[in-house]
């Protein structure tokens, strides 16, 4: 972990000829490697610029293995994000059957992502 200041480095921030764009998880054929790194220079050919990756999910099911296999998707657009340059990704959580299974898997996600330099946020829907 660093020890040192931000503060000149956010300081000497300027705007960007790049639109800074959302992309929906849905829109992605791949969370591949190759794939992301081609998207990443086609969004580039657009003067655009990946912010933040969406994602909607369930954990509908009490089952702890649904619910890691669930997580593991989130964790698989963490990665993707991380790659493709965003440095957040808004996960809207749409079920939920057993609290005490998927808050400790979503905490895990958040500090995986932590550690890939993105920031991982979750909301439920209403």
């Amino acid at each position: 972990m660093s020890t040192g200041s931000f503060g000149s480095a956010v300081a000497s921030c300027r705007p960007s000829g790049l639109q800074p764009v959302t992309l929906p998880a849905s829109a992605l054929d791949s969370t591949a490697p190759e794939y992301l790194r081609d998207l990443r220079r086609e969004l580039a050919d657009e003067d655009r610029t990946p912010a933040e990756l969406t994602l909607a999910v369930a954990f509908d099911e009490d089952c702890s293995f649904a619910t890691q296999e669930t997580v593991e998707r989130v964790r698989d657009h963490v990665r993707a994000a991380a790659q493709l340059g965003a440095g957040r990704v808004s996960v809207t959580v749409e079920a939920v059957a057993d609290e005490s299974k998927v808050e400790p898997a979503l905490s895990a996600a958040r500090e995986r992502a932590r550690r890939e330099g993105v920031t991982l946020a979750v909301e439920r829907a209403e």
